[in-house]
């Protein structure tokens, strides 16, 4: 293979490389010309020679320039190339082939439905040609090869992790059959699928059930910061947060819907800080969708947040807070009914009005995880539900009819709440329906799109945060105050939150158990 000429970018990476710096895991790849290898820069093998390698900002030009994944490092572990997207400094089309890549990331393939080209170009809105040729742009590869590479370092992450079947690893990554799954496998990496399975997969940890899979992120990382956020407002039944110094967990329900098929389970995603990396435990019956739920405690969690290019605009106004992520959701119609269960009142107040929501309309589910034994009632449950019976749990009549119009547009599929969605369309959509402002739009796009340049400008703790409470308009200087975090408003949001006065009270929490 013949080298490019040497760049300051690839200096740059080398010099990443010989440090083996996790903070820019996932912002490139090394190929060894050597080997014919391409490596994660974490990679802990010794450091080939600069003549030698290539780098490659994503996996999927990698692939094409015919290197195969490392199988110690694994690059299919890798964080999203979070800093690249920085949104609201780009043209659409940029935004456009971002938005792909993100809904290609997230489900490669879904039960009985592959992802397709023709597919992702109907839900943005734009044709198969204009989709090919701002991908080309963007990404340098065509949307087939980078949904082929993301298909396949799926599969490898499963067939790797996991114990379950090669037939149904092809099918859950998004191949049409075995066949076809086998050939790409061969072709690509030069290995049958099985071959990966030569000392099996791990066993189950400490004996529990469920499906075990790694997911890793870029330092620093405030994990302590994360969960206490989570820890305030989580909803007893339906999810727990434990903030023991051995067990930094989250666990929690979940249900998805992947085309007609509705799938439930529940999750236990747990930080190993020394390693960068999550270890993440899925209910058996969600494997399925695993994908689908991998992208969504990645988004949870934030964990292909770059650091470096959000501090970089953020350091100098929140000087302690490079650590912080911006939480999301792993479904965004059960973050929408809490956003606006909400408004103007306090966190606890808001918990409280949840809890009896899901206590009389959440569905029950058996779990091995202590304390977890209710779902979050879906959208269309809540579309079926009559202002009365919400009106009985003390829920005022403002947010009734709005909880109604968020479940109907969500449960018809005229809304779309997840990343991935188009902010201005999701956020116009939702200040449509009755008793939904600004505030709770943007809270929403904020976390259930998570969208890092929204801005609830209204948020009165935001005012007290940013000291313009007493100004004749606090919302308009809080605006003018946020112009220099763009693109990065929604982590302004979050650190300056975190800089006012810590509850009086401390967090409850416990150890997570499973049977």
């Amino acid at each position: 293979m013949s080298l490019p000429p040497t760049t300051a970018y690839d200096d740059a990476c080398y010099l990443a490389l010989k440090a083996r710096d996790a903070r820019f895991d996932g912002n490139f790849f090394t190929g060894v010309t050597s080997t014919g290898i391409y490596c994660r820069p974490v990679c802990r093998v010794r450091t080939p020679k600069r003549d030698n390698c290539r780098f490659f900002p994503h996996a999927a030009l990698a692939e094409q320039a015919g290197f195969r994944p490392c199988l110690r490092c694994r690059p299919e572990l890798a964080p999203g190339g979070g800093g690249a997207q920085v949104w609201s400094m780009q043209d659409a089309s940029s935004i456009l082939a971002q938005q792909a890549a993100r809904l290609m990331d997230a489900a490669p393939g879904s039960p009985g439905q592959a992802l397709g080209v023709a597919t992702l170009a109907q839900r943005l809105g734009i044709s198969d040609r204009h989709l090919r040729r701002i991908f080309e742009a963007q990404f340098g590869v065509s949307p087939l090869q980078y949904l082929q590479t993301r298909r396949l370092l799926c599969a490898k992450q499963l067939l790797t992790d996991t114990r379950l079947p090669a037939s149904q690893v092809a099918q859950i990554s998004g191949f049409a059959s075995v066949r076809r799954f086998n050939a790409a496998f061969a072709e690509q990496y030069g290995l049958n699928p099985t071959q990966l399975r030569r000392n099996g997969p791990p066993s189950s940890a400490a004996g529990h059930s469920g499906i075990h899979l790694k997911l890793a992120y870029r330092p620093p990382y405030d994990v302590a910061a994360m969960l206490q956020f989570l820890a305030r407002r989580q909803v007893q039944g339906t999810e727990l947060v434990s903030l023991a110094p051995k067990s930094l967990c989250f666990a929690k329900t979940l249900s998805i819907h992947a085309g007609s098929q509705r799938t439930t389970g529940w999750l236990v995603a747990q930080f190993d800080d020394t390693r960068c990396r999550v270890d993440l435990t899925v209910s058996d019956s969600l494997a399925e969708v695993l994908p689908q739920v991998m992208a969504k405690v990645r988004a949870l969690l934030d964990l292909d947040a770059d650091p470096r290019a959000i501090n970089q605009v953020l350091h100098s106004h929140f000087p302690n807070s490079d650590g912080l992520r911006l939480p999301g959701a792993l479904d965004g119609f059960e973050l929408a009914v809490r956003a606006v269960l909400g408004q103007q009142i306090t966190v606890a107040a808001a918990r409280t009005l949840c809890q009896r929501l899901v206590a009389q309309l959440g569905e029950p589910i058996q779990t091995p995880v202590a304390g977890l034994d209710r779902l979050f009632p879906s959208a269309e449950t809540l579309a079926t539900t009559s202002g009365e019976v919400l009106g009985q749990l003390g829920i005022v009549k403002q947010r009734q009819n709005a909880i109604l119009a968020l479940a109907h547009a969500v449960a018809s599929g005229t809304l779309q709440l997840q990343p991935g969605a188009d902010p201005d369309q999701t956020r116009a959509a939702l200040q449509a329906l009755p008793g939904i402002g600004d505030w709770t739009a943007q809270y929403i796009c904020m976390r259930a799109l998570h969208w890092p340049d929204a801005f609830p400008a209204g948020d009165v703790a935001l005012h007290n945060a940013l000291g313009v409470r007493q100004q004749p308009n606090p919302a308009q200087a809080a605006l003018a105050a946020a112009t220099a975090w763009q693109p990065w408003r929604s982590y302004a949001v979050i650190r300056a939150w975190a800089n006012l006065s810590p509850p009086t009270s401390p967090v409850e929490s416990r150890p997570i158990t499973m049977t």
